[in-house]
């Protein structure tokens, strides 16, 4: 009786195990989407942000101080060497011009005064007086001597003659006080006062002249204003920021790449540029200048790479926010495959391989990557089905229904 039941019991096992494996039979396998990996140009890219400069730029600043009365330019305007940017209040600057020049006139009109011997009133006096005198002089003299000869003949006193005498040395000491005088209009000192005030006349309008000028602020150079911000009725301080001029036919673009990434990156690599402010445009330049340092940046550490760009419409601004590709590794005839077929087990990385109407897994070495696609170095051929990712469960040696995207 106990035997019967034990026969029993494994004829009911092995029924529903061959039902089992009837059903299982029965059922179709899942359908699982594949692709092929396939023989393409791969362009390995580095996707970062970075902002531009120009190449060539200047600042400009104001020397003096002042209220803004004139505006001529606007930010991102194009101007040419010496165009004015903004003109300051002029009415000091003006009334110290004019005050140096009324003193340079007088200090001219000194100056003649003084190589025409002094002034005119004083100077003909002094000649008037030594004219008479002088005359006075000559007929003293010849009294004297018409004296001396009726003295020789007794007709005459010796008093008359002494008399005589003295009147002669009173004159010619007179007439040695008048050209004293006369000398004394001008002397070696007031010739140099007089000069050194006229050059001080003259640097005080030089002075003068140079603030008027420097109440228009010019361009330095021949580019696009930028940086500028001023308006109507501000005052700056002098060495106050103004603008920058820069040119913007070929501009720098700093872009800012990951630390880890920094050893993809060569001189000479092409960088393509975007801008959110203008969908649908691109400019393109070379990396011309790698980073010295690292440096933060937000929560990221990165290298600050310098590159060149060209930019013959200037329509990408300075300090415009960008997004960069860098364009940093190129390879003919690669074996790609979409970056969702690959899996990891593990430490390997690798693929489920169609075999059959079955997957295995395939072990795979990867070389450069682009955004959607890597490169297989080994471990695949071109035309090999891979599985894509799925969200069913397949592992190696799965039956599957193949769905080729």
């Amino acid at each position: 009786m106990i035997r019967s039941r034990s026969w029993l019991a494994i004829l009911l096992v092995a029924a529903a195990v061959i039902g089992t494996w009837v059903a299982v039979k029965k059922k179709p396998p899942p359908e699982v989407n594949f692709t092929k990996a396939a023989r393409e140009t791969l362009v390995s890219s580095l996707s970062t942000n970075g902002k531009v400069e120009p190449i060539e730029w200047m600042p400009v600043r104001s020397e003096r101080a002042g209220v803004i009365t004139r505006v001529s330019v606007s930010k991102g305007q194009f101007v040419r060497k010496g165009d004015p940017l903004v003109e300051l209040d002029t009415r000091v600057a003006s009334a110290d011009l004019s005050k140096a020049h009324a003193a340079i006139q007088e200090a001219q009109a000194q100056q003649q005064v003084l190589t025409q011997g002094g002034r005119v009133a004083e100077r003909q006096q002094i000649e008037a007086d030594l004219s008479r005198a002088r005359l006075d002089l000559d007929a003293a003299q010849k009294n004297y001597q018409a004296l001396e000869r009726l003295v020789a003949k007794q007709a005459a006193t010796r008093q008359e003659l002494d008399s005589a005498r003295q009147l002669v040395d009173q004159l010619e000491l007179r007439i040695q006080a008048l050209e004293k005088n006369k000398a004394a209009l001008v002397t070696g000192t007031d010739q140099d006062i007089a000069k050194a005030r006229l050059q001080q006349a003259e640097s005080a309008a030089a002075v003068a002249q140079t603030n008027l000028d420097l109440n228009v602020i010019r361009a330095p150079m021949d580019g696009t204003v930028y940086d500028f911000d001023l308006k109507q009725g501000s005052y700056v301080n002098p060495g106050d920021p103004i603008a920058k001029v820069g040119r913007l036919d070929r501009v720098r673009v700093t872009v800012y790449v990951d630390e880890p990434d920094l050893g993809r990156v060569r001189p000479g690599e092409l960088v393509v540029i975007t801008w959110d402010a203008l969908p649908g445009h691109q400019w393109r330049g070379t990396v011309d200048k790698l980073p010295a340092q690292i440096v933060p940046l937000g929560t990221r550490q990165v290298g600050e790479v310098g590159c060149v760009i060209e930019n013959p419409d200037r329509d990408l601004l300075a300090n415009a926010n960008i997004n960069a590709d860098i364009q940093a590794t190129v390879v003919e005839n690669a074996i790609a495959i979409p970056k969702e077929a690959i899996r990891r087990q593990g430490s390997d990385t690798g693929v489920l391989l169609l075999e059959g109407d079955r997957v295995v897994w395939r072990k795979v070495t990867l070389g450069i990557s682009t955004y959607t696609k890597s490169q297989v170095i080994s471990g695949l051929k071109d035309g090999n089905a891979v599985v894509l990712l799925s969200e069913k469960p397949i592992q190696s040696g799965s039956r599957v229904r193949p769905v080729f995207q």
